[in-house]
């Protein structure tokens, strides 16, 4: 180790901000080289044996790094010897991934280690109760193996002491307050030296593509896709950076795996993981059309029904190759940027893409961008992006501030929301953005956004997707519409070719009375030059109507999704008056109407105005409403709540016209006869009490100041 090495001024700031959590990033890289042990795991011997400045210390550590790795890591040739080792002491401590597996026929786990070529290792319950991820991928850990003398068994070896390689406990507010000594630009170049990376010898733009490869690791249910050329270190934030994220190959994406397994009735990954990434995403064999679907629900809004309704936090990374030149592909009318994925990732797929970080901007693996400097440790900033995943959520804040163009549609809002509030997190943890530096997220997070759009909007014959000019106003009130570098000049991509629909020469006679032929309207920014010529169907058949109906004492059929469903198209905002949202009962009847409010897609506030009495524990009911609040702020839904003491009536009006009032509100449903039969949990199910339903629409849509 080279020992005039001296600290520049942010090597300095880092260690007095951030003592015991930094580690000179040199030292990973010289023990790296000899190993194929993850980073999170180096640095935490590093950060065991060289927390110091000095020299002779670092010297020592990185010693007893080594010599810890010497006696405690097992290569895979090394196997034999470990259980010979374990045979001869009685017990050993390694270093390894350990994996933990129930074995039906045997009704008894298992546990083995990656290089220690056992399969029948004996574990404890407490092991696999307290560490779930044992059982879904592994996890690394320092974990003690001990002999079994014992003739009878039917194994050698068993888990004494199994303790996960990671921080133990993490204090949010420490790190943010420490963050707060840092300006902008210096947090950028502190994130990637932790990763690293030397920031002085990357553009500002290629920096912002470096920390948008993290935003999966702080943002729940976060759908990213990166695809470039081999060799540009894709998957690595994946694999290695955080033992909060797993890595997989195409083959392993079964439903099973996945989401949920039916017959173990156990979540799958994304139940246990902050991210899962997807390696090679071209390579994915999909065999099950259910899988695919399933991967949409879940991409929309975290959740899905398979046999059990799942909801879960994990983020979706999709990593992979492209083979062609991005100039050919942007000018081309056959080729588009979505090209290596799987047939099977459809128009649907992608348009739940929140970000399409270009590859080919990011530089070939090289040592020449690595860091010689210190950074924090990999496993103290995984940390605190765990943290921000399962504890922050910076929705409000992003709404408050952002404004978007007339452009921006309902996917494409979320989706630059939630890459707003990745940057946010990572690069702002406890702090706002000034006006500039925001303006500069927005625009960024915006073109992530946009490249998937107009890819989309190159495929589809029609223009679905046809607002590709995404814009936002910028803190002076002007629009500013966003590009992409790569596609600015292409035409192919800018004005795609659409597809004549021609009449076969069978067909070739006058178009029958109910259909006429329509030039579609041109867009703004991906209007064709060509002609686009396509029937008008026949009418539509009526839509809803008005209705006046009474639900008889014991009847079943009715439910929130049957009696508002069908009158929710097109509603942007709800208003419920309803005095009686007071006990959990009624609060979970309000939380199934906001559900069924989902549903429609178009909502965007819903407003409760309700009652109470002296009787009433507003604490208790202001705490659940909050909750409900936050949790519709992730589907971009504001809620409302007033109070009024006078109120008697109950309805529920949109601001399409439609207005719903039952007799007795939202609370005319019997009490099931128990919590485990049927009706407890699906409403159609559930025998109701008698009430008067009156379904009407206005002529003109109502002037009321709440709609």
């Amino acid at each position: 180790m080279p020992s005039d090495y001296v600290e520049d001024a942010l090597d300095s700031k880092l260690n007095q901000a951030f003592d015991g959590k930094v580690v000179r990033k040199d030292l990973l890289h010289r023990i790296k080289k000899g190993t194929n042990v993850p980073t999170f795991v180096l640095e935490f011997l590093l950060a065991r044996y060289c927390a110091s400045n000095d020299p002779a210390e670092i010297q020592a550590g990185l010693e007893a790094v080594l010599s810890t790795l010497q006696e405690n890591y097992v290569r895979p040739d090394e196997a034999n010897a470990a259980q010979s080792r374990v045979a001869m002491k009685g017990k050993h401590k390694f270093i390894d991934k350990v994996h933990v597996r129930y074995v039906e026929k045997e009704k008894r786990h298992w546990a083995s280690l990656e290089n220690f070529a056992s399969q029948r290792i004996a574990i404890g319950e407490k092991f696999y109760r307290d560490n779930d991820r044992l059982l879904e991928g592994g996890i690394w850990a320092e974990v003690v193996i001990a002999h079994n003398d014992v003739d009878a068994d039917a194994y050698a070896f068993y888990v004494e002491d199994l303790r996960p390689i990671q921080l133990s406990r993490f204090d949010f507010a420490a790190y943010g307050e420490a963050k707060k000594a840092f300006t902008r630009d210096e947090w950028i170049d502190v994130v990637l030296r932790s990763v690293g990376l030397e920031p002085a010898k990357l553009s500002k733009r290629v920096k912002l593509h470096f920390i948008a490869r993290l935003a999966p690791l702080v943002e729940p249910n976060f759908n990213f896709i990166e695809l470039g050329p081999r060799g540009t270190g894709k998957s690595y934030f994946f694999s290695e950076f955080s033992p909060y994220s797993t890595l997989i190959s195409g083959g392993q994406a079964t439903k099973s795996v996945l989401f949920y397994n039916n017959a173990r009735r156990k979540i799958g990954l994304v139940g246990f993981w902050d991210t899962v990434a997807f390696d090679e995403v071209g390579g994915i064999k999909v065999k099950d059309p259910d899988t695919i679907q399933i991967m949409k629900d879940f991409m929309a809004n975290g959740r899905f029904s398979r046999g059990a309704e799942v909801i879960a936090d994990a983020s979706l990374a999709f990593v992979g190759n492209i083979d062609m030149s991005i100039e050919q592909i942007v000018n081309s009318t056959e080729y588009d940027l979505f090209q290596p994925l799987p047939d099977q990732f459809d128009l649907a797929v992608m348009d739940r893409f929140a970000c399409y970080l270009p590859g080919w901007e990011m530089p070939k693996n090289s040592s020449a961008f690595l860091t010689d400097r210190f950074g924090l440790i990999t496993d103290f900033l995984a940390e605190a992006f765990h943290y921000q995943l399962k504890h922050s959520n910076r929705y409000e804040e992003v709404g408050k501030r952002l404004k978007l163009g007339p452009a921006v549609e309902g996917r494409d809002e979320k989706g630059i929301k939630k890459t707003l509030c990745a940057l946010l997190k990572i690069l702002h943890p406890a702090d706002s953005p000034d006006d500039a530096d925001f303006d500069e997220y927005v625009a960024y997070a915006i073109e992530c956004r946009r490249r998937v759009k107009e890819q989309m909007n190159k495929r589809k014959p029609d223009d679905e997707f046809a607002k590709i000019g995404l814009s936002y106003i910028d803190k002076d009130g002007r629009e500013i519409v966003v590009h992409c570098p790569e596609s600015m000049n292409a035409s192919a991509t800018l004005e795609p070719a659409r597809r004549r629909l021609r009449m076969n020469a069978q067909a070739a006679e006058p178009l029958a009375p109910s259909v006429s032929p329509v030039v579609a309207e041109k867009t703004t920014e991906a209007a064709s030059p060509v002609e686009i010529v396509a029937p008008i169907p026949s009418p539509e058949p009526t839509g809803p109507t008005e209705r006046h109906y009474t639900i008889g004492y014991g009847d079943t059929g009715h439910s929130y999704d049957t009696i508002f469903g069908p009158y929710l198209a097109g509603a942007k905002a709800i208003i419920v008056e309803d005095p009686y949202i007071r006990a959990p009962h009624q609060i979970a009847n309000f939380v199934r109407l906001c559900e069924t409010a989902l549903k429609a897609s178009t909502i965007q506030t819903i407003t409760l105005i309700t009652s109470y009495d002296e009787k009433t524990d507003m604490a208790d009911v202001q705490e659940k409403l909050d909750e409900l609040k936050q949790s519709l702020l992730e589907y971009d839904v504001a809620l409302n709540v007033k109070l009024n003491v006078n109120l008697h009536d109950r309805e529920v009006r949109l601001d399409n016209g439609w207005t719903i009032k039952i007799g007795r509100g939202l609370d005319f449903y019997q009490k099931p006869d128990g919590w485990f039969s049927v009706g407890a949990t699906d409403l159609n199910l559930r025998r109701c009490l008698e009430t008067k339903v009156d379904v009407f629409r206005a002529i003109l849509l109502r002037s009321d100041s709440n709609l």
